[in-house]
């Protein structure tokens, strides 16, 4: 009895980890889609996910402890939030429920789960957040700039040339204590900042601290920089650049804007606080004022859109060391600016995601050379040269190369994408990397370099969003596999900061009908939870006073024309939606819902009581009906007819987001208003008898004025039909008549489609849905034009803008295409993944975040006969791997723990299907479900399952 009562008094003192009967186990815990973060959300969100050796697993309760120091994290002593054993499955969104947070708290926290026979596994490992400054109060540093841009700000060009203004420097001596036990940097720029202390860069972040409407909010970064810091004098630097604030954006140069950069503000402005705590508990800032000193340094030429000019020579030698004559420097100007939030930066900053090695370099004329990446990419050079002082060396970027070998350079109509370094003759050598800008290339001229330069010379860096990836996919078939890469590259190309419509040329623009199509997809390829978080945001920033989503945001006023359209306002109801269906998050649909409720007001208004949009309803936009179908081919879908069904499709996800955040009486209203739409939709657009979409062409007229106009408008269409079908605007008699028409018109295109950006996505799963899965296969198989295997066959590592942007080794062609709309890093038309992933890979959710899904692949007759997907949830991986042979089918899937699914498993004869090399009666892991359209249903819980069935062509 003794030793009994001993024993179970060590196992106490041991804490609750010696408690653990189960092996479920908490891991890759996040606060807000990040780990370990900086936060100002009062109320954080915090997710886990749970690993487990058993099948079928899953929670039945959890605790969570918070505490404001790691050795408080024990029950009982956690100080701010003991949650105590919750029966609950839940492991992600938990709301922070603890005391209340202030400014710099620091939070520590770990979570343990209880299994579901009800016995608790160990605790996690310990994770942290912290908190922000939360109150304006908080704030003790000033805006400081310096105006350096020669005559009147805004003016376009210095002579002939473009004006790009030089980059101020800011420097600031400052003492530092013994006993440093903490040192935070709070830091933003109206502008883009980089900041130094005693030479060394402060974080890896690449133009922070982003693009918003400045206007109302900017961001802030914070960096725990204690380990930068030592007793004694520290110098503190940083540079400041013109970025979006007050630099060049867009287009506006080719349309003629009259403001065409400084669209927020003249003068670029720095706004930074260092607070240090030292081991006694006292405390020190230093903030930025006019006791800061600033100057101009090697950065002579500063834009994010046309590139950087650095002449090292004119570089301040040992500015970074104490002791150092600034006297010679101005002192820092106040820079008065109207109030704004200032927020923490939510999602994941821009830094390089990965380094890129030439795979050639060729020589051209008069000392020119190309360098080529082999791969197109958003980034930067860095570059790695020795000369003498005074060399001046010129990198020109482009995407593609004419046939003759020159860099193609008129795709990007006024952008100047050119970076020049000046050596200062360091006899070790000398390194440099633009700080303010990055362009989309894959190949570098180069001119002026010292000698003849060699691969090591230059490095790509690879810059966007620092988005962790969630996806992968591979096949058996090289052409499926290179679409995949060429998918997640644009991708990983155009989410910097915003999702972007291109990289390269002067747009570069958060277009919303590209950002609403991609939605799904990009949410496949990589976590991008935070980042649209942050984007979503900047959309309701920009939203119309009449409740319309402009064409793009952030929404300076580029052109006068660009307002709102069809298909690509309505991003701000879908990228929402999108945002709860991949990761469960209310959260977003509370603080987007009355936006969105203004925005189907507007709808609600504008198409009076019919609930349609008949012809030439939005004929007042210019373009006329917006952008419709952009880049398809042949007859036009009428941009009316799309504005519909994007309308009833909206209110269909009203009606589901209402029903998610408790408000019931707005999702009847929402599902009344889909079923009206619908019914209106019918009887104006569709031709009963025959089951055709029609549409009368008179308030047409001869397309003056709507994009593509001349080419004549039809409801016929593939792009009618895929949207039709996609969004569930057919009764089942309509969508097989509608299958069948989007058949014959492919049939009728040389089995070629025809989509633009609102119809690329929907096409193939319309044809999956209306039993013809062969033919999406032949689509996303051919290489013949327009298709995805045309743009690989001709060179292509990312998605083009244009079906037929580029034509390998025809310069007669070439000189026919349209160059100054030649974008090869666009992501539109890269949605195509949805269909590989849900159809090919079989994953498709059923419940919010993939708590409850399936898998059912659609297996081809041939040509593929291997094809694995996996996603990482934010329930854990699920895995949908399968392979074929002439008369037998193995299928592997892995199920995270807390989740179910059902799988669908091809198969001739459901009595053949094997589970572990046994017959599935009889196992105790799994529920048989039904055998139908020759697949076996079996429901399971977590784990990973190997099925073999007989699958004959």
């Amino acid at each position: 009895m003794k030793n009994s009562l001993i024993c179970w008094l060590l196992l106490l003192l041991a804490g609750p980890a010696a408690l653990a009967n189960s092996d479920l186990t908490p891991t890759q815990l996040r606060v807000e889609y990040r780990t370990n973060p900086f936060t100002d959300e009062a109320k954080p969100r915090l997710s886990w996910v749970l690993e487990s050796g058993r099948r079928n697993q899953h929670q039945s309760a959890y605790r969570i402890l918070v505490a404001s120091k790691p050795e408080l994290l024990e029950a009982g002593q956690a100080d701010l939030w003991d949650s105590g054993k919750i029966a609950n499955d839940q492991t992600a969104q938990v709301v922070y429920g603890g005391t209340a947070l202030t400014s710099r708290q620091q939070c520590f926290w770990k979570v343990q789960s209880w299994d579901k026979e009800g016995q608790p596994g160990p605790w996690s490992q310990a994770a942290s957040w912290e908190m922000g400054l939360l109150e304006a109060a908080d704030w003790k540093a000033a805006w400081i700039g310096k105006d350096f841009a020669p005559g009147t700000a805004p003016a376009p060009f210095k002579g002939k040339e473009l004006l790009l203004p030089p980059a101020p420097i800011f420097r600031k001596e400052v003492s530092v204590g013994q006993k440093l036990v903490k040192a935070r940097l709070y830091i933003t720029a109206l502008g883009l900042f980089e900041f130094k202390i005693n030479g060394q860069r402060i974080g890896k972040d690449y133009l922070a601290p982003g693009w918003t409407d400045y206007n109302q909010r900017v961001y802030y970064q914070a960096y725990d920089v204690t380990e930068h810091l030592k007793s004694g004098k520290q110098v503190l630097q940083a540079r400041l650049s013109y970025g979006w604030y007050s630099g060049y954006i867009g287009y506006a140069l080719l349309v003629g804007n009259p403001v065409v950069r400084a669209f927020y503000g003249e003068v670029p402005a720095l706004k930074a606080q260092l607070e240090l705590t030292y081991e006694n508990g006292q405390t020190q800032t230093v903030a930025t004022g006019s006791d800061w000193n600033v100057s101009s340094g090697g950065l002579s030429e500063s834009d994010i859109l046309h590139g950087e000019t650095y002449d090292a020579r004119e570089e301040p030698e040992n500015w970074h060391l104490p002791g150092y004559d600034d006297s010679h420097w101005e002192a820092a100007e106040h820079i008065a600016t109207a109030e704004r939030q200032l927020q923490l930066y939510p999602a994941q900053p821009v830094q390089v995601t990965d380094t890129l090695s030439p795979v050639s370099i060729t020589e051209r004329t008069n000392g020119t050379f190309i360098v080529n990446l082999g791969q197109n990419i958003a980034g930067l050079i860095r570059l790695r040269v020795k000369g003498k002082a005074g060399d001046k060396i010129v990198l020109r970027f482009g995407e593609m190369l004419h046939p003759d070998g020159r860099l193609m350079v008129e795709n990007l109509r006024m952008a100047r994408a050119t970076d020049t370094y000046i050596l200062k003759g360091d006899p070790e050598g000398e390194e440099w990397v633009p700080g303010f800008t990055y362009h989309g290339f894959q190949y570098v001229e180069v001119t002026g370099f010292p000698g003849t330069p060699q691969k090591e010379n230059f490095t790509g860096l690879v810059l966007g969003s620092n988005t962790p990836r969630a996806g992968h996919f591979e096949t058996d078939h090289p052409l499926v596999n290179q679409l995949y890469q060429n998918i997640v590259w644009t991708q990983r190309a155009n989410f910097v900061d915003i999702p972007t419509d291109c990289p390269q040329r002067d747009e570069r623009m958060g277009w919303t009908g590209d950002a609403q199509i991609y939605g799904g997809t990009s949410a496949l390829n990589m976590d991008v939870a935070a980042f649209f978080t942050k984007w979503i945001r900047d959309l309701q920033d920009a939203q119309w006073e009449s409740g319309a989503y402009p064409d793009y945001a952030p929404a300076p006023s580029v052109r006068a024309s660009d307002t709102f359209a069809p298909g690509w306002m309505e991003a701000g109801i879908i990228n929402p939606y999108e945002m709860y269906r991949a990761y469960g998050d209310t959260r977003i649909i509370e603080r987007s819902w009355e936006n969105m409720e203004k925005f189907m007001a507007f709808h609600a208004k504008r198409s009076g009581d019919r609930y349609i949009y008949p012809e030439g309803s939005f004929a007042d936009l210019s373009p006329k009906g917006g952008y419709g179908d952009w880049l398809s081919i042949g007859k036009k879908t009428p941009p009316d007819m799309l504005a519909t069904i994007y309308y009833g499709y909206t209110a269909q996800l009203m009606a589901e987001m209402a029903a998610a955040i408790g408000k019931s009486t707005r999702a009847l209203h929402y599902q009344e208003l889909a079923g009206k739409i619908k019914a209106a939709f019918a009887s104006h657009y569709l031709d009963e008898t025959s089951g055709k979409l029609t549409t009368n062409p008179k308030p047409y007229g001869d397309g003056s004025g709507y994009v593509d106009g001349h080419q004549g408008f039809s409801g016929h269409t593939q792009t009618a039909y895929a949207n039709a079908i996609y969004h569930d605007f057919l009764s089942k008699s309509q969508q097989e008549a509608a299958g069948k028409h989007l058949a014959d018109l492919l049939a009728a295109n040389g089995e070629k489609l025809a989509t633009g950006f609102l119809g690329v996505k929907q096409l193939l799963p319309a044809l999956s849905a209306t039993g013809r899965s062969d033919l999406a296969y032949q689509l996303l198989l051919t290489t013949e034009y327009p298709s995805w295997g045309f743009e690989i066959e001709n060179g292509a590592t990312t998605i083009w803008e244009r079906w037929d942007s580029y034509v390998k080794d025809d310069p007669e062609k070439m000189e026919s295409l349209n160059a100054g709309m030649n974008s090869f890093s666009h992501y539109a038309f890269g949605s195509v993944y949805e269909w590989m992933f849900r159809n090919m890979a079989g994953i498709r959710a059923e419940l919010p975040g993939y708590k409850s899904f399936t898998i059912a692949p659609e297996i081809p007759k041939k040509e593929i006969h291997r094809a694995q997907a996996s996603y990482q949830s934010i329930h854990g991986e699920i895995l949908s791997s399968w392979k074929r042979s002439d008369s037998s089918l193995s299928l592997e899937v892995v199920i995270p723990v807390n989740t179910r699914a059902v799988v669908w498993i091809p198969t001739d004869d459901p009595a053949s299907v094997l589970l572990d090399g046994k017959s599935l009666h009889g196992q105790a892991d799994i529920s048989l479900g039904n055998f139908l359209d020759g697949r076996q249903a079996v429901v399971l819980g977590s784990g990973r399952y190997r099925f073999e069935s007989t699958l004959h062509p």
